[in-house]
């Protein structure tokens, strides 16, 4: 994606890199954007990569894409190639530099030892909890370890054993020696290898000791020259750690810098609560159209250029904040209003009877395919004396301020006639069935006509080549505002996030491809199902409503 694309907006990382540039302290920028292949990702994740790939383009630099594979266990490639796939469908491209952790495992373990021969890491054989019971509080300094002290050569035994696979997952773990008393945690004798006899999804089983994030990070964005590692708020307590590795194994430093990350309304990310929601079913699956997962989004019909200019309008800061839903909703909305062609849907239908219009005719009207931009051409619609319009357009004892269809009320059939209804037909339950009209059939194409004035303009289909098809009517997995909030977060799914009902739609409705979105006029946007869908019979994704109803609500 070309600059020219992506509007650049100043935030305070682009002006420390400016001024970096400016100054000589750098001379290129490169970021780098490394995930974990445990899960999907989400907006969250949108945010941070197009940050760091933005940025790159921004200095003529480069960005890598890097997957943090340092925990075996939760790891597969089902995950890498949808990350691949969800950072190129938003237009981003890290060329040659696809790198992995995994891919530094032999120069780690080097490191690792280097740091042993230093005096600077140990091997700890306390039990898990003693190590946790031994840290020390916030306000309270840790205990050293009884182990903290042996020689070198016990260390290095101890760890080339490890690595060879002679010991318990959980028996021995390397720590670095750092300082038990530390206001900052983090440097409380951190972890760096524990014991995992798991196949990893790239090395197999050549190993059985795995490097801790804080120790693989900083040294692959060291390797790969990394200049810039942009991260969220919560590692900025992990910053003297980052720096730490690297200044005592004295090599390439690149400067960590943190943003506040994304908080959305109405939604969670954390990925253990997302897993929860795929794993007890109260979704379909990652790439349920309501979860915040890029996956989830695309098969919603969101589009990518949306999704780009809701991270650039949010913008970058070190102060965390809320951003509400409503605002990618309205770049949904804005995207789509300039992308999607119109066609007409009754998504609850009531029969429309013309009776001074031939019940053996049926007349091809055109319709525009996007009435701002009339180079797009226009469909065919067919019109006969019957035809449904949506229940809702329709009231027996309207108020004045209802300008659709009544008894005796006139209403503008969009690009067709004007009708009036002149009789309205019940069942036995006292629900309207039908309504019997007529047609001004000068009206075609006249608006007003004969100067005559109708303020209501209805969309409708006609009966007789109408098709029925499956719609999903999403809307906010959550109905509370914070979810995380809740006593429990489960407690707060929204129970009409997402109902199911049938639709009457033009014949152009049929023959689409999965993806495709259109704009049902006067009712949404809707996006053909890529997982559901069949040939002839395409199932319809509310992408997102034509308002903010939210907001009324609230």
């Amino acid at each position: 994606m070309s600059t020219e694309e992506r509007p650049a907006s100043s935030n305070f990382i682009r002006t420390i890199i400016s001024e970096d540039l400016e100054s000589g302290k750098r001379d290129q920028v490169i970021t780098r954007f490394p995930p974990e292949p445990n899960g999907y990702l989400h907006i969250g994740h949108a945010k941070s990569f197009s940050l760091n790939f933005g940025l790159a383009e921004d200095f003529n630099g480069r960005c890598h894409l890097r997957f943090d594979d340092t925990n075996p266990i939760k790891e597969d490639d089902e995950y890498v190639e949808a990350i691949k796939a969800d950072v190129s469908w938003l237009g981003f491209d890290w060329g040659e530099h696809l790198h992995f952790a995994s891919d530094y495992f032999d120069q780690l373990y080097l490191w690792a030892v280097q740091l042993i021969k230093a005096g600077k890491a140990y091997v700890d054989s306390q039990s898990a909890d003693e190590m946790r019971e031994n840290r020390g509080t916030l306000t309270a300094a840790g205990i050293d370890s009884p182990f903290r002290n042996r020689s070198i050569e016990d260390n290095l035994a101890l760890f080339e054993q490890m690595k060879n696979g002679e010991f318990a997952d959980g028996s021995h773990i390397l720590r670095a020696k750092i300082d038990m008393s530390s206001p900052n945690m983090n440097l409380r004798d951190p972890a760096m290898y524990r014991i995992m006899h798991t196949d990893h999804h790239r090395t197999g089983d050549k190993w059985c000791i795995y490097p801790m994030y804080d120790f693989a990070h900083g040294q692959g964005d060291s390797i790969e020259g990394v200049t810039y590692s942009i991260c969220t708020l919560e590692f900025e307590d992990h910053r003297p750690l980052y720096e730490w590795f690297l200044q005592e194994l004295d090599i390439f430093a690149p400067q960590q810098i943190e943003f506040a990350r994304l908080n959305l309304s109405y939604t969670v990310m954390s990925k253990r609560k997302l897993l929860q929601l795929v794993n007890d079913k109260h979704v379909s699956g990652w790439d349920d159209p309501r979860m915040p997962t890029l996956v989830g989004m695309r098969r919603r019909g969101y589009p990518a250029a949306a999704i780009r200019t809701f991270c650039e309008r949010i913008g970058v800061g070190k102060g965390a904040s809320w951003i509400d839903l409503s605002v990618l909703e309205e770049c949904v909305r804005d995207r789509l209003n300039e992308s999607a062609f119109r066609r007409q849907a009754v998504l609850n239908p009531v029969k429309v009877t013309i009776t001074n219009y031939p019940a053996d005719k049926v007349e091809e009207l055109d319709a525009p395919n996007h009435p701002q931009q009339p180079e797009q051409g226009t469909r065919k619609l067919p019109f006969g004396n019957e035809l449904y319009i949506d229940r809702d357009d329709f009231m027996e004892d309207p108020p004045k301020k209802f300008f659709r269809l009544g008894p005796g009320r006139e209403v503008r059939l969009r690009n067709a006639y004007i009708i009036k209804c002149n009789e309205v037909i019940k069942d036995e339950t006292g629900e309207v069935v039908e309504l019997i009209c007529s047609a001004d059939l000068d009206t075609l194409g006249k608006n007003p006509a004969d100067g005559r004035k109708v303020k209501g303009i209805i969309h409708w289909v006609a009966a007789q080549q109408a098709t029925e098809v499956s719609v999903r009517l999403y809307d906010r997995l959550f109905n509370q505002e914070n979810p995380d909030k809740a006593e429990n977060y489960i407690d707060a799914i929204n129970p009409e996030s997402c109902t199911e009902t049938t639709a009457m739609v033009e014949p152009g409705l049929i023959d689409v491809a999965a993806g495709e979105t259109f704009q049902f006029e006067r009712v949404g946007y809707f996006s053909v199902d890529s997982k559901d869908s069949k040939p002839g019979a395409p199932v319809f994704n509310r992408t997102v409503t034509l308002r903010d109803t939210w907001a009324k609500m609230k």
